[in-house]
């Protein structure tokens, strides 16, 4: 990051999303691993809703932030299904973020997606504070797992909760060729 206070004044103006067709809710914050990482999440309805708003007014908006970072990096995953309850884009009702990255090996697709669904999930969701999440997959054998959490304390408690026992339960070693995450503390600024 180059310019902190000058991307949190940039994030600010991304309000303008609303009233854009098909856009369903943005939000994000710093990673609380390394300070100069800033997250940001954006759900839209179709691709063809965000490709028509990257064509229009994408631009405009984001010329409020021009030299305020060093490098960006944009991945689109599209939905697979929710992880506890109906996801809503909302992060007014959390404070932190869990994000899992996850490269599957080709032939263990299928096995690795079952496991979120058998494993990890009810895991997930019977954790206190756990407020909702949702699984996504991209070209490429690529999953993102996006869990919002009411505090960092209470997503710490699932995390000493036998992460190592569900892994080997799911087979996640098995199913997984590369793995990054990070833990977001979300900024209300930011929220669409």
């Amino acid at each position: 990051m180059v310019d902190r206070r000058g991307f949190e004044r940039g994030q600010r103006k991304w309000a303008g999303l609303l009233g854009e067709p098909g856009f369903r809710g943005q939000g994000g914050g710093w990673s609380r691993r390394r300070p100069e990482v800033a997250h940001v999440f954006g759900f839209w309805e179709s691709r063809a809703f965000y490709d028509s708003f990257m064509a229009r007014a994408h631009d405009r908006l984001a010329a409020s932030q021009a030299g305020t970072y060093k490098d960006v990096e944009t991945k689109l995953f599209v939905h697979r299904f929710d992880v506890k309850t109906g996801f809503e884009p909302g992060f007014t009702d959390a404070d932190v973020v869990r994000v899992a990255h996850c490269a599957v090996h080709a032939e263990r697709v299928d096995h690795f997606a079952l496991m979120q669904q058998r494993v990890w999930n009810p895991a997930m969701a019977g954790s206190p504070g756990m407020v909702r999440g949702v699984f996504a997959e991209a070209p490429g054998h690529e999953f993102l797992v996006l869990s919002m959490w009411h505090s960092a304390a209470e997503r710490g408690k699932y995390r000493a909760d036998g992460l190592e026992r569900l892994s080997l339960r799911a087979g996640t070693e098995t199913d997984v060729a590369a793995l990054s995450g990070d833990v977001v503390r979300l900024d209300q600024a930011w929220t669409v």
